[in-house]
């Protein structure tokens, strides 16, 4: 007989795991961003001085977009069919960006073969239990992240250094420049995003368009 009890237990604890995973197949995380280290470059801390950033999914399609006092940058990518875009946007500077698969690769390259290591630390963010694990990239950079295993997402190749996450970053660090940037997660949405969200600004809406080899050697100074 309890050869018959054990796995319908098993079954009984696997259901109820997976009961309690919620899939984001749509919606929007709302993170808090702070600055975690100084800099010589006090224009570029005060960009992160009361930012936020939104992760928006619908599908296949996702936007990431960051939100400072001295403008916005987003990024659209839908890697159905391997089509992106930037937009910068910084008063009288607006840029359009455009990038297809291999643009895609190229930008998010140094993510290739990032590994994830847990640390069996936890904590509750917005309201979502986390466990804590140290990420380390190919050149040897180091992160942390906290990611919750309650929601999956749908679409896992919203962004590449989560690929391989067991579950929805909450919190993580970033470099940028010489700054180390923590974005943590005050709400998490499951309702409808706009199709909107997801699309290029119309002509006429003072974009100046790139390609991104142009952008590319722009940011360079070539």
């Amino acid at each position: 007989m309890r050869y018959i009890i054990l796995p319908l237990i098993l079954m009984m604890i696997t259901g109820m795991a997976s009961m309690a995973q919620r899939t984001l197949s749509e919606g929007a995380v709302f993170y808090d961003v702070s600055v975690q280290t100084g800099s010589n470059q006090p224009q570029m801390a005060d960009m992160f001085d009361g930012a936020t950033a939104v992760l928006y999914l619908r599908g296949s399609l996702s936007r990431s977009e960051l939100n400072s006092a001295l403008g916005s940058t987003s990024t659209i990518f839908d890697h159905r069919n391997g089509s992106g875009l930037v937009l910068r946007d910084f008063g009288s500077q607006k840029l359009l960006i455009r990038m297809n698969r291999d643009n895609w690769a190229d930008k998010n390259k140094k993510y290739e073969g990032i590994r994830f290591t847990s640390t069996g630390e936890t904590k509750t963010i917005a309201g979502y239990s986390c466990e804590k694990a140290e990420a380390v990239l190919k050149d040897g950079t180091r992160f942390t992240v906290f990611y919750t295993r309650e929601i999956v997402t749908e679409n896992t190749e919203y962004d590449p250094q989560f690929k391989n996450l067991p579950g929805l970053a909450l919190e993580y660090e970033s470099i940028v420049g010489n700054l180390k940037v923590k974005y943590t997660a005050s709400r998490i949405s499951f309702d409808p995003v706009p199709m909107q969200k997801f699309e290029a600004p119309k002509a006429g809406s003072g974009y100046r368009e790139l390609t991104y080899e142009e952008s590319i050697r722009k940011n360079s100074g070539k």
